[in-house]
């Protein structure tokens, strides 16, 4: 759905949909009632011969206006107890009106976003902000290779926004849209066929988006990889033709004495473009899925422009390991041993335990290079995470207390719900091999698969420094229940790790 989005403070253009608030008790802002007023009460008659209607938050109601009324219809929006309304149930309901408005046919809507008298936890123009970035939030759509022409006369064209805080409104949804910019692009390249996003490709689409806005941009091919000993990562990338990367992201927001004296927070994303299992192939069913075993990747890089849009007032470095996991006859084997970039050994007992090789590289390579106080990895790691918590939540391993809760107060404000998981001294040592250093799977086979997983990545957490890792293989897509409605990646990681970092390592 493609639409623009204006504030105002009374509609500017013949809009077809008004687009009322109703809280709880079918109580109306001032504009809405102002308009029911101009229906001869139709809107409040409605309301009370509706009764199934209970002005829930997101619950919508359309209803067909009379001839005189200033629009043909008009869309009531559910939210709920206005006293308990907050930033997160006004998106829900921007999001369920972007659906109401879809099914309804408008194509210039005029959102009344009227305040409450006992609304507490939000402001008008944030309650206006909100409601818009739900909307614009759930409009994604990816068709880039429908080869059906887009009817551009039907759909959403346009939503103005009403609200006596225009200005403020405005302000307010731009930092939100900044996020919705960054959340989408991830979606998209997750999105992306495998034969359009391969390493080299995925390189380039980062260079072309990221370094316009500001942020530096190394990219190491195989033969410089090869060169500085990242044996691991190279070792999922031999079975394909496609030659992997590594891309390695730089934004310098936190300008100043003090903060130029700061280390940088760092995210390391896994980017295996299509993951076959190599040698260890996977099932054929539901092998399609396995373009978005970047997922983590997306989030990174998805990331980096939302902090590059809105000018982050915080140093940030994102390092991105593309590869693709193929099966030939130049593939890595079980029982291989490779050496990392740190120096580990690690005995490969299964190919499709790549993710974590290609970590292992990154990790290091952005400790030694770049020295952070803060990592966080996002990587479609493993199955095992979706057993223990299905889609709803992301299971988060943390070495440091204080981070988790910061992360977690970031979940909280967002809705991108994190889980914190234990790491422990025994699913660490559960990793080392007696063949070498490490072996990457572990010896207690299918038991506690995330943590022994998390468990192989901290052998390469250096020092005291501080990280978390989140397993998003059961967030990084939208698992369709019906097998006519399509996988969708989520961008999951993008909202919440900005939070974070404007919450807690910005500069002012």
């Amino acid at each position: 759905m493609s639409m623009k989005i204006s504030f105002t403070t009374s509609p500017q253009k013949a809009a077809d949909t008004a687009v009322i608030l109703v809280y709880s008790g079918n109580a109306l802002g001032s504009r809405a009632a102002s308009l029911d007023k101009q229906t001869d009460g139709f809107i409040s008659h409605a309301l009370k011969m509706r009764s199934k209607f209970k002005a829930k938050t997101g619950e919508t109601l359309t209803l067909s206006l009379p001839p005189k009324a200033p629009y043909v219809q008009a869309v009531l929006v559910g939210m709920g107890d206005s006293a308990k309304l907050d930033a997160l149930k006004a998106e829900e309901a921007g999001g369920k009106l972007c659906l109401a408005l879809k099914a309804a046919g408008a194509e210039n809507a005029a959102l009344l976003a009227d305040g409450h008298a006992k609304l507490k936890g939000l402001s008008e123009a944030a309650l206006a902000a909100h409601l818009t970035n739900g909307l614009r939030l759930r409009s994604y759509s990816f068709d880039r290779y429908k080869s059906k022409e887009k009817d551009n006369k039907d759909g959403l064209k346009l939503v103005q926004i009403v609200t006596a805080q225009q200005a403020k409104a405005a302000d307010a949804f731009e930092r939100l849209d900044c996020v919705t910019e960054g959340v989408f692009w991830a979606r998209n390249l997750v999105n992306e066929p495998p034969n359009e996003l391969f390493p080299v490709s995925f390189a380039k689409q980062i260079v072309d988006e990221l370094e316009p806005l500001g942020v530096e941009i190394d990219i190491l091919d195989e033969k410089e990889m090869k060169k500085r000993g990242m044996g691991a990562l190279l070792a999922v990338a031999m079975g394909s033709e496609q030659k992997p990367r590594m891309v390695i992201l730089r934004w310098q927001g936190g300008k100043g004495k003090k903060s130029s004296k700061s280390a940088p927070i760092a995210f390391v994303g896994k980017g295996v473009t299509f993951d076959t299992g190599g040698i260890s192939l996977k099932p054929g069913a539901g092998m399609e899925e396995m373009k978005m075993d970047m997922g983590g990747a997306a989030a990174v890089v998805g990331l980096m422009k939302t902090l590059a849009l809105r000018k982050s007032k915080a140093n940030v470095v994102g390092v991105v390991g593309l590869v693709e996991n193929m099966p030939s006859g130049h593939a890595y084997r079980p029982a291989d041993i490779v050496t990392s970039l740190s120096g580990k050994t690690i005995e490969v007992l299964n190919t499709d335990a790549e993710g974590r090789l290609v970590l292992a590289d990154c990790l290091t390579h952005v400790q030694r290079t770049y020295k952070p106080g803060v990592i966080i990895d996002l990587a479609t790691l493993t199955g095992a995470i979706l057993v223990a918590l299905g889609h709803e939540y992301c299971g988060t391993f943390a070495n440091d207390d204080k981070l988790w809760h910061q992360m977690e107060k970031a979940s909280a404000a967002t809705g991108e719900k994190l889980w914190r998981m234990p790491l422990d001294p025994a699913w660490k040592r559960d990793m080392e091999s007696p063949m070498a250093d490490l072996q990457n799977i572990s010896k207690s086979g299918r038991n506690a698969g995330s943590c022994t997983a998390a468990g192989f990545l901290e052998h390469f957490i250096e020092g005291k420094t501080l990280w978390a890792h989140l397993d998003i293989a059961g967030t990084a897509w939208h698992k369709a229940d019906k097998p006519t409605v399509p996988k969708f990646g989520t961008g999951f990681g993008v909202r919440v790790l900005d939070r974070l970092v404007a919450d807690y390592y910005e500069k002012a």
